[in-house]
């Protein structure tokens, strides 16, 4: 989905701004407005934005979503930020302080903490941040502007470095999303950021578009940021309806009631071990001193059944009860096997939550491996089966609930960090054709 943020500073009051604005999503398909500044604050009631609903705000920050789709949970913890809720991803829509920088220093902390109190879920921050991250992003005249502080930079590196942040739009020649005329001099900053997930800048696509301030279509003097965003989001319900006339004719609604996500019923009914599994006992468990295994989402079991015949103290775990391995009631194993379970999980939060259970197992320094199915079989799979798009992968069959994504080594680790797992630097490559693994460690602390 088309996410844009954009300070409108205080225009969409004006009819033809805001018919610009309307005229300029239609053109690019945006289903999420994110504005700071929209409209003045003495202004009670938004405005209608044709073709979409007001999500919650004010002037000073507020959400509209196309009026297709349910509308998202909106908070707002601060005057200065909201917090969106689309599916799985969390958005921090902000407006940081336009005059003092000792005030945007301690909004930068106090973000920070607001993304530590996530608990690793994925996370984009995107607004107005009022400076320039880089010197070379603020320039007054030719010279690097002195409006943003070192104090402000060390708050949003460290912001960015222990929420695993990526600002998405620093490039080597900034692309300035703001310019003004200040006592003759132009004032250029790339101040519009969007700040995302580490693990998700493979799947999202963050661009500036300048052409929203110059121009007879402009609607506001600072850049737009378009996100195209892994997201699928559920559909309206229709409103002051008790029943659809589809419904008596035995029809599909327009907006089809949330699916269920089965992945239990990708579990396959083996008689064998995995090649996986196979490729762990005998390159793995001596090597790494491996006496104990937990196979996490273990299925029907035949893996565990193939550790405990080459005489490991192994157990398994499946969430779905009808396989008939409940939770362990011990930790501290030595591995920790996660075998094809986080391509079938269908968001990157629930594939995140999946491993840190996974790591809860392990004991300090042990290990934890984790096989996915790669891309590329993935894309092939999708191909030739005609699979339908849902988030980052696809519904491999919609009337079961089952979903696929494939995921390759560095996307595992990037997830994977956020469970506190780091690559092995004590493991092997496991000899493994057609899939995707890494080999990871948790802590010792």
């Amino acid at each position: 989905m088309l996410l844009a943020s954009v300070n409108l500073n205080k225009r969409l009051g004006a009819v033809g701004a805001r018919s610009n604005l309307a005229a300029w999503l239609r053109e690019h398909g945006v289903k999420a407005v994110l504005a700071q500044e929209p409209f003045k604050p003495a202004d009670r009631t938004p405005p209608v934005l044709r073709g979409f609903s007001f999500g919650g705000g004010d002037g000073h920050l507020a959400v509209w979503i196309s009026e297709d789709l349910a509308t998202p949970a909106v908070s707002s913890p601060q005057k200065w930020v909201q917090r969106i809720e689309l599916e799985w991803l969390v958005v921090l829509q902000v407006h940081l302080d336009a005059y003092a920088g000792a005030s945007r220093a301690a909004q930068l902390a106090e973000l920070a903490a607001m993304a530590a109190a996530e608990d690793g879920r994925p996370l984009l921050i995107c607004g107005d941040f009022n400076l320039a991250p880089r010197p070379e992003d603020g320039l007054f005249g030719e010279e690097i502007s002195t409006f943003t502080t070192d104090a402000e930079r060390e708050t949003l590196r460290q912001l960015t470095q222990g929420a695993g942040l990526v600002d998405t739009t620093a490039e080597t020649e900034p692309a300035f999303t703001f310019e003004r005329v200040l006592s003759g001099k132009p004032s250029r900053f790339r101040c519009d950021l969007a700040l995302l997930s580490d693990h998700l800048t493979a799947t999202t696509t963050v661009t500036a578009d300048a052409s929203v301030r110059t121009g007879p279509k402009a609607f506001t003097d600072h850049s737009a940021l378009l996100v195209d965003l892994p997201v699928t989001l559920q559909a309206a319900e229709p409103d002051d309806v008790l029943f659809a006339l589809s419904e008596l004719a035995g029809e599909s609604s327009a907006a089809p009631a949330r699916r269920e996500y089965q992945p239990h019923k990708t579990a396959m009914s083996r008689q064998a071990p995995s090649p996986a599994s196979r490729a762990v006992t005998e390159n793995l468990t001596g090597q790494l001193g491996i006496t104990s295994v937990l196979d996490h989402g273990c299925g029907r079991g035949a893996d565990v059944a193939h550790y405990r015949s080459v005489g490991l103290d192994a157990e398994g775990f499946d969430p779905h009860d009808d396989f008939g391995w409940p939770r362990p009631g011990r930790t501290g194993f030595d591995l920790v096997s996660s075998m094809f379970v986080l391509n079938v999980l269908p968001d990157p939060w629930q594939r995140i939550q999946a491993l840190k259970d996974a790591a809860s197992f392990a004991r300090p320094g042990g290990h934890v491996v984790v096989v996915t199915r790669s891309p590329q079989e993935i894309t092939k799979a999708a191909a030739d089966g005609g699979w339908t798009a849902h988030h980052d992968g696809f519904w491999s069959s919609q009337s079961k609930g089952t979903f696929q994504r494939g995921i390759d080594p560095e996307e595992i680790t990037a997830l994977a960090r956020r469970a506190g797992l780091i690559p092995a630097a004590d493991a092997p490559v496991l000899p493994l054709a057609g899939v995707c693994h890494a080999v990871l460690s948790k802590s010792e602390a």
